[in-house]
């Protein structure tokens, strides 16, 4: 019954995530991308500091000595930059492309393990992760007519949350996970700044924008918290692979909200990517499990 209720916090996790990607994309239709990033992180900092203050009656978590690590900087610094290339992509390349590409990020993750942290990792992982990205290779189509190089964007956005999550798995487990998230927001303030002379300066936001802000807001503070629960009640190994569900949200969202129309090659290259990714996944579970 536990495994159950996980899956079903994962899938509403991915489901959130799912409608905070619209939110954004929708954001950056009537502002520039610099300043959607920044107003994400005012809102994501300011829900996670009352968040920390709500759950322990103070802010000191926050300020803590942990937070000034030299790992928590780093992991810090290419959140902001996987953030920056992944709000742009959303903002110039269709929203079921974006996610697509982004399903490769725990094959990105696996081989940073292999090359930086000296994990081991076999020949059937590392076959599993070239044919992933050429499934990545698939979505986007280098060199094909039509080719934009902002199709590029969602890999470097991949490679950023990679490094992001080998440095979190570096951090004290002791520090609390909204402290994290908080930081992990924060650090979108000063990186929507540094964008404004590629993507443009500010504007003064329409009613609506403040609304999308909002919502953007809510769901992401709303799946972030709905992972947690899942990982807290349920087996990983069960509930992980549901995360690709994400995809599916995305996909179906695209097509609803914002006239995107897929095509075959584009499903086919999610599909290369999903199916390598969930067995890269359960093959280091059963590595782990001898």
């Amino acid at each position: 019954m536990q495994n159950l209720r996980g899956i079903l916090l994962i899938i509403f996790a991915m489901a959130a995530f799912a409608l905070e990607d619209v939110f954004i994309k929708s954001m950056t239709q009537g502002m520039p991308a610099s300043q959607t990033l920044f107003l994400l992180g005012v809102g994501g900092s300011v829900a996670f500091a009352i968040i920390t203050y709500v759950q322990r009656g103070t802010l000191a978590p926050l300020v803590h000595r942990d937070m000034r690590s030299r790992i928590m900087l780093w992991r810090n610094a290419s959140e902001a930059v996987s953030a920056m290339f992944f709000v742009t992509a959303l903002s110039l390349v269709p929203l079921s492309t974006v996610l697509a590409v982004f399903q490769a990020m725990p094959l990105a993750t696996t081989a940073g393990a292999a090359l930086f942290l000296g994990e081991q990792v076999g020949w059937r992982r590392w076959s599993a992760i070239g044919i992933g990205f050429l499934g990545v290779l698939l979505i986007i189509r280098p060199g094909a007519e039509g080719f934009q190089l902002a199709a590029l964007l969602p890999i470097a956005a991949v490679f950023g949350i990679a490094l992001r999550d080998l440095l979190t798995r570096q951090l004290d487990p002791t520090i609390p996970s909204t402290s994290v998230a908080f930081y992990a927001f924060l650090i979108c303030i000063p990186a929507g700044a540094l964008m404004i002379p590629v993507s443009g300066g500010f504007v003064v936001p329409e009613p609506v924008g403040w609304l999308l802000m909002l919502g953007a807001t809510v769901f992401g503070v709303s799946g972030y918290y709905a992972i947690v629960s899942a990982l807290r009640v349920a087996e990983t190994s069960i509930i992980m692979p549901f995360r690709y569900t994400r995809l599916i949200f995305s996909i179906m969202l695209g097509i609803i909200v914002f006239g995107e129309d897929p095509d075959n090659l584009t499903y086919l290259g999610a599909m290369i990517v999903i199916g390598t990714g969930i067995y890269t996944f359960l093959r280091e579970q059963r590595i782990r499990a001898r």
